[in-house]
């Protein structure tokens, strides 16, 4: 893969749990995921994590931060969208398995509050500050970064992005 030029590899991990991640995902192991993305960073080719869907309540990207920020150059959070009959299942697995925070999801999907993932995006920003990070909004730089420094981005609401290129500037008004 290094021989082919500009190469990026991305791994998604939205939790540390694997119980989690079975009910929701039939793939490998966070662990597997986490070695393979170890291994292709260390052969010298740019790695994503990619943090998606990021679930309301239930996945800490800050945990997850710690386990990969030496191991990657580009760090993604995107939310988690719901749309058609992948929203009722989804809904209907959070009413079940964790009624606590089917109230926030009620919120976030039902009635379109954003308030939520504004204070998730305020988080990541103040998470690349903690560890000395770059942080963009909608953004995909190309390059390496110093190892233990991701470039973190931004990429909730990346549905209103302007045009069909990536301009890094969301739609007004949306």
């Amino acid at each position: 893969m290094k021989e082919l030029g500009q190469v990026t590899v991305s791994w998604s991990i939205n939790t540390l749990d694997e119980n989690f991640k079975n009910d929701m995902d039939n793939a490998v192991s966070i662990e597997r995921r986490i070695a393979a993305m170890k291994r292709v960073y260390d052969a010298g080719i740019r790695t994503v994590c990619f943090v998606s869907p990021v679930f309301p309540g239930i996945t800490d990207f800050e945990a997850i931060f710690e386990r990969v920020k030496d191991q990657c150059d580009l760090f993604w959070l995107e939310n988690l969208n719901l749309r058609g009959g992948f929203k009722k299942t989804v809904m209907d697995y959070i009413a079940e398995t964790r009624p606590l925070l089917f109230p926030l999801y009620q919120e976030i999907y039902d009635r379109h509050d954003r308030s939520y993932f504004e204070a998730l995006e305020k988080k990541a920003e103040e998470m690349a500050k903690k560890y000395d990070c770059p942080f963009v909004d909608n953004e995909m730089p190309y390059g390496r970064v110093p190892q233990g420094h991701p470039v973190i981005v931004d990429y909730f609401y990346h549905e209103e992005i302007r045009g069909s290129e990536n301009t890094g500037r969301r739609r007004l008004g949306t």
